[in-house]
């Protein structure tokens, strides 16, 4: 479906190359102070042909306000948002009426509806996204005000370029391999934190202002040169590369998420997997805690933010990633998506045709080298969605508890 959430309900719409791409968000709390500006700050982050390594597709993705607030003010009634198609190029895809794009939506679409968008995947591409970082960037502005939660996201690798201690530690024989020398396994308990103390400063302290000083969206001056070279070198190649994006979300209240189902961590992978070129989730330690026996893994409680004699529980370390048993604990939570290289490049590649006729397709086009860099807004948007939602659930249990005497 294209509508995301249960309260806080957005409802996107459009293809890459069609009139215009938008959306429809249900359920904004009226009294909000809001502008065309406030939402396009963060789709000038999103938009293509901010520099070099991206797509040079020529679009300004202004944003226009169609309804849900008078004199700057959100009325509580449904918000309607466009942003017109302005480059569209069409013709630049007359391929894919004879080849599916390797490893791209162009077949599957086909499967699915029986006819397909001239631009092959219509939907699932990147454009697409547009009405989903309006949306969240309503939702952040609202959380922000009410609640002070910031969201921040970057870049923590590109290719195998990673940023310092961002993944895991290397083994003492160099590499992260899982055995050693002699070929036996390093099952030992030596386990280093998941994350290094330079990299909780970071994820403490980083801000957008600081990510956007870099052109790849990687707060780290060293790493984010070695990803440019990167980057361009797919790019002169004709070819892609992949990578990762960090997210932290700072001052999130303790009981968010509905469990079973909808816990906190399965609404985040849902949000994030829905993102097009994702192919990996993982929150707190993810992978790395599979690893570390339960004794290191566990986050010990400890007595936090003691004034006048009283305090709050918080925990000594964050394995955990600020969610625990899909509720949420107070601590930050940080998670981690994977984007695979782009699909779509104009390398000549051996494939078939829809009629399975061997061919060879080079794809016409403009199309982002590496779709990371420009992730980062889509990524903080759909975290402002899920944490909205989920925020407005547990108010209105909050409310309706009170009127019982609960908590």
């Amino acid at each position: 479906m294209s509508t995301f959430g249960t309260l806080f309900r957005v409802t996107t719409y459009g293809e890459s190359h069609c009139a215009s791409v938008g959306a429809i968000i249900d359920g904004c709390p009226p009294g909000l102070e809001l502008s065309a500006k406030d939402i396009q700050v963060q789709l000038s982050r999103r938009r293509p042909g901010q520099s070099n390594l991206t797509t040079p597709r020529d679009e300004k993705d202004l944003v226009h306000l169609q309804s849900g607030l008078e004199h700057g003010i959100t009325l509580g009634t449904p918000i309607g948002l466009l942003v017109k198609n302005e480059d569209q190029r069409p013709h630049d895809y007359s391929e894919t009426d004879l080849y599916p794009r390797p490893s791209h939506a162009d077949y599957t679409y086909l499967e699915k509806y029986g006819v397909k968008a001239s631009s092959g995947g219509g939907r699932s591409s990147a454009r697409e996204t547009i009405g989903r970082v309006a949306a969240g960037a309503i939702a952040e502005r609202y959380l922000s005000q009410a609640y002070g939660i910031e969201i921040v996201a970057f870049v923590s690798s590109v290719g195998k370029i990673h940023l310092p201690s961002s993944v895991s530690a290397p083994s003492a024989q160099g590499g992260n391999e899982s055995t050693s020398a002699d070929g036996e396994d390093n099952d030992n308990d030596d386990t280093e934190d998941a994350l290094s103390p330079e990299f909780v400063k970071l994820l403490k302290s980083v801000t957008r202002a600081e990510v956007d000083m870099f052109s790849t969206r990687c707060p780290h001056e060293e790493t984010s040169e070695r990803m440019i070279k990167r980057i361009i070198r797919a790019k002169d190649s004709s070819d892609s590369i992949g990578g990762t994006v960090t997210c932290i979300i700072r001052n999130a209240p303790t009981g968010l998420g509905e469990p079973v189902f909808d816990k906190f961590e399965a609404k985040l992978a849902h949000a994030m997997l829905s993102i097009p070129a994702t192919k990996a989730f993982e929150i707190g330690s993810g992978f790395r805690g599979t690893e570390v026996p339960g004794s290191r893994h566990n986050d010990a409680f400890v007595l936090k933010d003691e004034k006048d004699g009283k305090g709050k529980l918080g925990t000594k370390t964050n394995w955990s990633g600020g969610v625990q048993g899909g509720i949420t604990n107070g601590e930050d939570i940080y998670f981690r998506i994977g984007f695979k290289s782009p699909a779509t490049i104009s390398q000549a590649q051996p494939t078939a045709q829809y009629d399975g006729t061997s061919g060879s397709l080079a794809a016409r086009g403009r199309h982002d080298p590496c779709v990371v860099p420009r992730a980062v807004p889509i990524v903080e948007a759909m975290a402002a969605l899920v944490v909205m939602d989920m925020m407005m659930m547990q108010e209105s249990r909050k409310a309706m508890g009170g009127r019982l005497g609960g908590k």
